[in-house]
C-alpha cells in the first residue's frame, strides 16, 4: 500500500484524491445517498465511478472520494453488496484497507509538528479524526 500511494503521488504530483482519480480516467458524481451510505465506487462498461454523498462536508467528501480511490487501485473487481451476501469473506478487511489507504494518502505531503498531538495533525490536514484508528 505504501508503495503504491507514494507511486500515485509521484506520478501525479498530488495527493489530492479528486486529481488522482481524474487523471485515472475515474469520474466522480456527487448525489444524496442517504443518512448511512458515505460513498460507493462501481464500474460499468468499463467505465469507473466514485459517487460520493453531497450532504458530507467537504473534509468528509475528500476522505471518500480517497477511500473510495483506494477500491479502485486495491480491490477492483469486487463487491461489496455481493461479499455481504453471498460470501463468506469478511467486507470489513477491505473497507479498513481502504480507510488506511485514504488516511496515508491524505498525509503523505506533511509531518507531525513537535508537540502536536495526532488529532491537531488530523485537523490541520482536513481528515476526519474519527479516522484516527487507521493511522500507521
Amino acid at each position: 500500500m505504501d508503495k503504491l500511494i507514494h507511486t500515485l503521488t509521484r506520478k501525479y504530483k498530488t495527493n489530492c484524491p479528486f486529481t488522482i482519480a481524474e487523471h485515472l480516467g475515474i469520474h466522480i458524481r456527487y448525489a444524496d445517498l442517504g443518512e448511512h451510505t458515505r460513498g460507493i465506487y462501481y464500474s460499468k462498461l468499463r467505465r469507473r465511478f466514485i459517487v460520493i454523498n453531497s450532504r458530507l462536508n467537504s473534509h468528509w467528501q475528500r476522505f471518500i472520494c480517497a477511500h473510495e480511490l483506494a477500491h479502485d487501485r486495491l480491490h477492483r473487481g469486487l463487491n461489496r453488496f455481493f461479499l455481504d451476501e453471498y460470501s463468506l469473506s469478511n467486507a470489513n478487511k477491505y473497507e479498513r484497507q481502504a480507510n488506511e489507504f485514504a488516511v496515508q494518502l491524505l498525509l503523505k505531503s506533511t509531518v507531525i509538528r513537535p508537540g502536536e498531538t495526532l488529532e491537531q495533525f488530523f485537523r490541520k490536514n482536513y481528515v476526519p479524526v474519527e479516522m484516527l484508528k487507521y493511522y500507521r
